[in-house]
């Protein structure tokens, strides 16, 4: 009886571009269906309009129906101008010539909007703007 000598040639491969190919397709169908949407800690509805965005460095402040006011993502203990403008004081520390934008609910009072743009010169923010929803 002849045994037969294992060689190189017997040696079992493992095809790893299949699973590199299967990797990739399933990476480019989770980035494709990937969605991104802003979550905030107030539930405003923006008011519509036209306007082009802006591409710098920005501070948002979000004004509630109720007047509750919060900055980026930190809700405002206090609803008065003195809380709003240490809050936005405290968030351009690390931004240099940043731009306020307010993100006011459609019902909110016009006076709550006034005290967001209070509140931003009296921080030494010069340049506020409004978010709305584009007509769709």
């Amino acid at each position: 009886m002849r045994f037969r000598n294992t060689s190189s040639e017997d040696a079992l491969d493992i095809n790893l571009i299949p699973l590199i190919d299967v990797l990739l397709v399933m990476l480019i169908f989770l980035a494709a269906t990937t969605t991104f949407t802003r979550q905030g800690v107030l539930k405003i509805e923006l008011p519509k309009a036209e306007a082009e965005a802006s591409t710098q460095a920005t501070i948002e402040i979000t004004v509630s129906q109720d007047g509750r006011y919060a900055v980026g993502q930190q809700l405002i203990a206090g609803s008065d101008l003195v809380s709003l403008t240490e809050a936005l004081k405290l968030a351009q520390l690390d931004i240099k010539d940043p731009v306020v934008i307010i993100y006011a609910d459609a019902m909110a009072a016009h006076q709550f909007v006034m005290t967001a743009m209070q509140a931003a010169r009296a921080a030494g923010i010069g340049r506020v703007h409004f978010a709305t929803q584009g007509n769709d």
